[in-house]
């Protein structure tokens, strides 16, 4: 990797071991098919360009040749990420076109089919994205130029049960059905840079966008979505699976505004939102009780309540505390966090709620709506 600032910085610094994705596995596998259709031979290692100049080497782990077409096959290395697609198997089975007809791009098996609006991909392409597509096509130009072809053919890109890996994806959510996506901006995978969920998350607010409507939801789990469903009957459309990354939701809805936004999460979390934190992953904030303590006496707790809030083992003990004594904590709380959401918003016309649950799904916790201005 290239020496540099931001993420890759901070690799370098945790000494974590980068990886390849998909996009750069189905260019590797693209560049040894085309080869062997034109020359009989499968380079091993076949070495390809990355956007940002750095040439790695892929051993191949599957090869066919067959009359007029050529499949090769490359293990994604993912490197030291969690990512759903390591050791998936990435093949591209090239095949010669008429001059003329250009590159054309087919989903095999285990790769998706956009089925929605919304997406950088015209509905009924494949979930081949664009820069893992301007990658093979020139990885296809180079080896034509290199042995006299027209470079015009036909890229299937297929994943090994790719169908069954997706289903723990975002991709049905969006409209990317029949398998996984075919990503990389970088050809890069940064472990632990989380850039896919935040990616997912600003893909989901464009196609609720592209769909035409008007009020999404942020939910950090299933059972806020299942809430807010039931609450507001929105579409699976308009839910963006948010986890811990409000900022990220926020942030993208700040440039790209729709008329209403719901975040709806687990009480102790939106805690960490109402205490200024736009990371609410477990090992980045805390629930702050002391926080939580000051918001009860702003809601008429007594001293020695707010000091056994202070000293509460969790959020949701607080909580519990607080609806025993009549102290509408779970509503101070909605509404702290949506004024922080607004915060973040700076202005944009977008109106916020915030609604708390407790695991069940119970509410426990809801703001008003209130827009940029208002109150």
């Amino acid at each position: 990797m290239s020496s540099g600032g931001g993420r890759e910085a901070q690799l370098k610094h945790t000494g974590l071991r980068p990886g390849w994705t998909t996009g750069a596995c189905a260019t590797a596998a693209t560049t040894a098919a085309y080869t062997a259709l034109l020359t009989g031979e499968f380079p091993d290692p076949v070495t390809i360009t990355l956007p940002k100049g750095d040439r790695p080497a892929f051993a191949l782990a599957a090869e066919e040749r067959t009359g007029d077409h050529a499949m090769a096959g490359i293990v994604k290395d993912a490197g030291d990420d969690p990512d759903v697609t390591h050791g998936a198997l990435v093949r591209s089975t090239v095949r010669i076109l008429p001059a003329g007809s250009g590159v054309v791009f087919r989903a095999g098996p285990g790769v998706g089919t956009v089925t929605l609006p919304g997406l950088p991909l015209d509905v009924g392409e494949p979930a081949i994205n664009p820069v893992p597509r301007r990658m093979m096509r020139e990885h296809v130009a180079e080896v034509a130029a290199a042995h006299g072809a027209s470079g015009d053919v036909e890229i299937t890109v297929s994943i090994d049960h790719g169908e069954e890996i997706a289903r723990s994806t975002w991709n049905p959510r969006i409209g990317i059905l029949g398998g996984l996506s075919v990503l990389g901006t970088t050809g890069i995978v940064v472990p632990y840079s989380c850039s896919a969920w935040i990616d997912s998350i600003r893909r989901g607010v464009d196609v609720a966008r592209a769909a035409g409507l008007t009020h999404v939801a942020g939910c950090t789990g299933s059972t806020s979505e299942r809430t807010v469903t039931t609450l507001c009957d929105l579409p699976e459309i308009a839910l963006l699976d948010m986890g811990d990354f409000a900022g990220a939701v926020l942030k993208y809805v700040r440039r790209h505004p729709v008329d209403r936004l719901t975040i709806c999460g687990g009480f102790a979390k939106l805690s960490k939102l109402a205490a200024g934190h736009l990371d609410l992953h477990s090992a980045r904030s805390q629930v702050d009780k002391g926080f939580l303590a000051a918001l009860a006496r702003s809601g008429g707790a007594s001293e020695d309540l707010a000091a056994r809030i202070a000293g509460a083992n969790t959020g949701l003990e607080a909580l519990r505390l607080c609806e025993a004594a009549g102290v509408p904590l779970g509503d101070l709380v909605a509404a702290t966090a949506r004024d922080e959401a607004l915060a973040v918003l700076r202005g944009a016309p977008v109106v916020v709620d915030v609604v708390c649950v407790d695991r069940a799904g119970t509410v426990v916790g809801r703001s008003a709506p209130r827009g940029p201005g208002r109150g």
